[in-house]
């Protein structure tokens, strides 16, 4: 099994282009995976430099519906005419950043109604076969993941929280070696992990994903509670944990100082190997 990081915020590699946003390659069981399409066209020419043919993946997944995850969805659908594009329904709601005395600014997906005969919604757990697994079956324990106010969905005329039903995540299996694969954690990395651990019966051997922790006040009491409870669940096993995009250089260092060489920098290229 192989995963790689075809886009993310940051590269260290000229040849590699970095963006706001993610997406991941996975090749297991023979099965060729694209999970997320970053905000535009650019993690395609990340792939071909990477020596990954885009064209050739059989199953791509939106981890959930906001545009630096799916905003290159098109771009894909135009160079890969075969591959089924897995979602959650609720993926193609109406997404927005909502900030007091500001214009709610739209982050959900761009327009898809043309790729609709592409797509095929998920339930709270899909067997992909080939060891493939996609689940949104997460328990929300509120303590452990960090607060998100300013992401609400329209309903109407209205807004409301969003509560990220439209989110999932994919557990690849070969070999007796399992992966999980997370867009941004909204819902927290530690009941995440609870989840896949429920459905393997073991944790992952490899994790690759954002926490979504960048925007916690370093120093605030509430974001060291909220860190000092997702180390100590971390250090637990040991799992290898990729990680970036959403997670912040501040949550980042101070996992690091838990985890040390188990915690690992996801930028564009990154790669692992089970």
């Amino acid at each position: 099994m192989k995963i790689v990081t075809l886009l993310e915020n940051t590269s260290g590699r000229p040849v590699l282009a970095a963006a706001r946003g993610l997406s991941l390659y996975v090749e297991a069981a023979g099965r060729k995976v694209l999970f997320d399409m970053g905000p535009d066209a650019s993690f395609l020419g990340n792939a071909r430099a990477l020596g990954i043919d885009p064209a050739a993946v059989d199953t791509a997944v939106l981890s959930h519906g906001h545009s630096d995850h799916g905003g290159g969805l098109a771009a894909f659908c135009e160079c890969n005419r075969r591959a089924k594009i897995y979602l959650r329904r609720e993926a193609l709601g109406a997404y927005y950043a909502v900030l007091p005395g500001q214009e709610p600014n739209y982050i959900g997906l761009p327009e898809t109604g043309a790729l609709a005969e592409r797509f095929s919604f998920t339930g709270d757990r899909e067997d992909l076969g080939d060891g493939l697994t996609l689940f949104s079956d997460v328990e929300d324990d509120k303590y452990l993941r960090a607060a998100a106010p300013k992401l609400q969905e329209k309903i109407g005329e209205g807004f409301r929280p969003d509560g990220f039903a439209h989110e999932q995540h994919l557990l690849a299996e070969e070999n007796g070696r399992a992966a999980l694969l997370i867009g941004c954690g909204h819902s927290g990395v530690v009941n995440i992990l609870r989840a896949a651990k429920r459905h393997l019966g073991r944790l992952p051997d490899v994790v690759f994903g954002g926490f979504h922790l960048f925007e916690l006040a370093p120093g605030a009491p509430e974001a060291e509670a909220l860190l000092r409870a997702t180390a100590e669940e971390l250090r637990q096993g040991s799992t290898i944990y990729y990680t970036g995009h959403c997670t912040g250089d501040w949550a980042y260092g101070r996992l690091k100082e838990a985890l040390g060489d188990r915690l690992r920098p996801m930028d564009c290229g990154a790669s692992a190997e089970l």
